[in-house]
């Protein structure tokens, strides 16, 4: 029987500096100091060159590998790269007035009004854009006075929205008394299903694949698309789905914290090879709760606030192409509900088990993906490096296992780790990112295999105190001369 390959990989960052205001800190923190906090705030966003010059986001979009990282002087930011593009070989960096013309192109319910002169202003900048058709910008077309945005503003709880400080528009509740449907929530979940359907525009594009030939979508994202009735009921890979023209697909919404892309990966992997499905995509946009997380540390240190970046990505598995390598779902990693939770515990799990199963040495994995998030956004916030502690961990894994010696867990982490470069966007760093890292060099013959391990905190939605995870590993196709 064949095995499951995943075909493409896009990956897509969305530069969102008008919206960091409302990620989860920063609303909260502003509300209680809004004259104080709103102007810093302010005072140390970036530009969109800054962003696209910032080497992990060029890791991110394929253009740099993760390695190069550990050449750039730290910190990453006072190092822009020179010549540096928003195009890359996955996906792209998007200014925000092209996103805020996507919003509006995602938006069925006419949730967002942009105002009127800002109208042709959002068109003229998605139309320099070649994913999107004109045809289908005719929704950016008509404005709204911005008398009217006021007044919905002041009187009816919709939300101003930004760009370089001129008020654009404003995004509305859709219930008076349905707090699922409030502005805020609505905007989240609309910034995810842009970001998302960018991300598979981008995959659809790269592996030439005409929309009607998908047949499932897989959403990992982490909004909560519902009402009063059904929070977090889903939804939102039929509707990212609808709006990248994908007719004869369904889909559903995977939800697993941090942990959900490799669940979904997983999830369709399976589902291609029994035969169910022949082309899966997977999707994640971005999370808006994110946005400023750590705005406060980095603001004490007077770095920019790194964290005004949306990410977003796409993943297509298929049935074998004899080209692409092969997802070993014979060597699975799973937390289960009995392993314990202990760090020791959750590796081993996701970790030693699997390789185990397929007869593999740690040190037999080339590269290990663990979650990714750049430690140049949590170290300030005091929240640590966390790849390099994972990494860190597999070494020490190895050590007991007496395949390295204790002293040389600094040489494995380099040779079989990486820096982080993903944006803080709990899902999107989950591993994942270096996928199109990896099929690229392991079709390079540079490398054999790679395995990705991804770890969630299921004890935050307080369920229950578990821990969660999941591993996958992919090799040389076996057909591959």
């Amino acid at each position: 029987m064949f095995d499951p390959i995943v075909k493409t990989c896009s990956y897509i960052l969305a530069h969102v500096p008008g919206f960091v205001r409302y990620g989860s800190k920063p609303i909260r923190e502003i509300a209680d100091s809004p004259t104080l906090l709103l102007p810093t705030i302010e005072r140390h966003l970036r530009s969109f060159e800054e962003a696209v010059a910032y080497p992990p986001n060029q890791v991110f979009i394929g253009n740099l590998h993760p390695d190069r990282l550990n050449e750039i002087g730290q910190p990453w930011y006072k190092h822009p790269l020179e010549g540096a593009s928003r195009y890359g070989a996955y996906g792209e960096i998007m200014p925000e007035e092209e996103f805020l013309g996507l919003m509006k192109l995602a938006d069925d319910f006419d949730l967002m009004w942009i105002e009127k002169e800002a109208a042709p202003f959002l068109r003229r900048a998605l139309e320099t854009n070649p994913l999107w058709e004109k045809s289908v910008l005719k929704k950016i077309d008509v404005g709204v006075e911005m008398e009217q945005i006021l007044d919905r503003i002041e009187n009816r709880g919709s939300l101003p929205i930004y760009h370089k400080g001129r008020l654009m528009g404003c995004l509305h509740r859709d219930h008076d008394r349905d707090d699922t449907l409030k502005a805020h929530v609505l905007m989240e979940n609309l910034m995810a299903k842009a970001s998302g359907a960018l991300a598979l525009t981008h995959l659809m594009k790269k592996a030439n694949l005409q929309p009607e030939e998908i047949d499932l979508i897989l959403n990992c994202s982490e909004e909560a698309v519902g009402d009063r009735y059904n929070r977090g009921g889903g939804g939102l890979s039929k509707a990212i789905g609808e709006m990248c023209g994908c007719v004869h697909a369904t889909g559903c919404d995977i939800k697993a914290f941090c942990v959900g892309p490799i669940y979904a990966i997983v999830s369709a992997a399976a589902m291609v090879k029994s035969g169910l499905f022949k082309r899966v995509a997977v999707v994640g946009g971005g999370s808006m709760a994110k946005l400023g997380m750590k705005f406060k540390g980095h603001v004490s240190k007077d770095m920019p606030i790194l964290e005004d970046m949306l990410g977003g990505l796409a993943f297509l598995v298929t049935e074998d192409d004899g080209e692409s390598p092969i997802i070993r779902l014979d060597g699975i990693g799973k937390h289960d509900i009995g392993s314990g939770s202990s760090q020791q515990s959750i590796m081993e799990s996701l970790v030693l088990k699997p390789l185990e199963k397929m007869g593999m040495k740690i040190t037999q994995v080339d590269k290990y993906a663990t979650e990714l998030q750049n430690p140049e956004v949590t170290v300030p916030a005091g929240s640590g490096n966390v790849p390099l502690i994972n990494y860190r961990m597999i070494g020490a894994l190895a050590v007991l296992r007496k395949e390295i010696k204790r002293e040389e867990i600094d040489r494995f982490v380099l040779e079989h780790g990486m820096p982080g470069f993903s944006p803080t966007q709990g899902h999107v760093p989950a591993a994942v990112p270096f996928l199109g890292h990896a099929i690229d060099a392991i079709k390079k013959g540079k490398m054999e295999n790679a395995m990705f391990v991804a770890r969630g905190s299921l004890f935050l939605g307080r369920m229950t105190q578990l821990s969660d995870g999941m591993s996958f590993l992919i090799e040389k196709n076996p057909k591959r001369q």
